[in-house]
């Protein structure tokens, strides 16, 4: 996006990428549907950056969702608001929109090198690179780095960068939008791992959020979880285990629900029981066992099932984590994205100091900073020309 800008405004623009192939991580962000944004109204959707709302903000205002879905549809992928407000091209995958953005980058004149991996600055300020062919050096007018997080480092951003800007203020990676660590027992571990949970809602710190979640071998993740990640995440900073609370039947009220099990159960099992009077599924009945087996103590089965204690040990590592927090600090850019210290020198991205959760916020900041970066660049450019 930053080159795109760029070149539009008339830059000569050259990429440089680490990998043998550019845009991993979108072509992985397609396997999901490619969610490029969402559709609520803006002063709600700013909100999801928590703080780094007011950072954020001025280049979202810019560059908001309304013109990503046009951009979007003028490479050739109508888009469509799903159920949630989530916006996804009708294609449903990354591939058809990245070979459209490719073409329209080479008639722009772009060029592409690939198995550039950025080493630094030379002392007279030409980006170094190791390539195939060894170290090689460019010079130009202006530098925009999009050198991503710390997760899926295996598509290409690794976190390692911040030792190449030495001087430069950082904030640790840690994981974001991930799951979490609960110590099922082997029955329900080997019987349900892979298993999603429909249609309920987590709490946390005063937070609920509704969605779905999938039990793993190790614990729990999906976007309910997602949602309340960052939170979790502190709190686990501070303590050795927090609870979260499932509800399982967050369509249906505890009174209503405690009246439907209220005397009902006569000659049936407990899993009878709970399937026929509490409508849950097979999933939701073995971890209402499980937690009766260890003991939970709930004032009664309506309780439990409208608030069921998930005690969770730590979150999954970050190489597995959707995306990360930490970055670049706020402090070293100016209003353009360019370092303080490195004139010249812009930045945009995951590699920013921000996070959010998943449902289109994080394509959404990573495009509207990198199409703000491009032009600061090409006015740079420009300017130096």
């Amino acid at each position: 996006m930053a080159a795109e800008a760029a070149a539009q405004s008339g830059a000569a623009v050259l990429v440089a990428d680490h990998m043998p192939s550019p845009a991993r991580k979108l072509l992985i962000a397609g396997r999901g549907g490619l969610n490029l944004t969402h559709s609520e109204a803006l002063p709600s959707f700013l909100t999801r950056y928590a703080t780094a709302e007011a950072h954020l903000a001025p280049y979202i205002h810019a560059f908001p969702p309304e013109a990503l879905i046009a951009w979007a549809e003028a490479l050739g992928q109508p888009c469509f608001i799903g159920s949630s407000g989530r916006v996804f091209p009708r294609a449903m995958k990354a591939s058809p929109l990245l070979r459209a953005w490719m073409a329209r980058l080479g008639a722009l004149g772009v060029q592409l090198r690939t198995r550039h991996r950025w080493l630094g600055f030379s002392p007279d300020g030409a980006a170094r690179f190791a390539t195939p062919d060894g170290e090689t050096q460019i010079k130009a007018s202006a530098v925009i780095l999009a050198l991503g997080g710390a997760s899926w480092p295996r598509l290409g951003s690794d976190g390692t960068w911040p030792a190449l800007l030495p001087g430069i203020a950082t904030r640790p990676f840690a994981p974001s939008n991930m799951g979490f660590a609960i110590a099922w027992s082997d029955h329900l571990r080997a019987r349900f791992a892979g298993t999603p949970l429909k249609r309920i809602a987590l709490s946390f710190g005063g937070i609920t959020q509704r969605g779905e979640a999938v039990i793993t071998e190790a614990g729990i993740e999906g976007g309910a979880v997602y949602a309340l990640s960052a939170n979790i995440r502190e709190a686990l900073e501070q303590h050795h285990n927090v609870t979260l609370h499932l509800d399982l039947r967050p369509d249906l009220g505890l009174a209503d629900l405690a009246t439907s099990l209220a005397g009902r159960r006569g000659s049936l099992s407990l899993s009878n029981h709970l399937r026929r009077n509490a409508g849950l599924a097979p999933i939701g009945i073995a971890l209402i066992q499980e937690a009766l087996k260890a003991g939970t103590e709930a004032p009664d089965l309506a309780g439990l099932i409208k608030a069921l204690p998930l005690r969770v040990t730590g979150g999954f590592p970050i190489a597995r984590a959707i995306s990360s927090a930490g970055g670049l600090a706020w402090t070293e850019l100016d209003e353009n994205l360019m370092l303080r210290r490195l004139p010249g020198v812009f930045a945009c991205g995951e590699m920013l100091d921000w996070e959010a959760p998943t449902g289109g916020y994080l394509l959404q900041a990573c495009f509207s900073t990198g199409r703000a970066a491009g032009l600061a660049a090409a006015r740079l450019d420009v300017l130096k020309a």
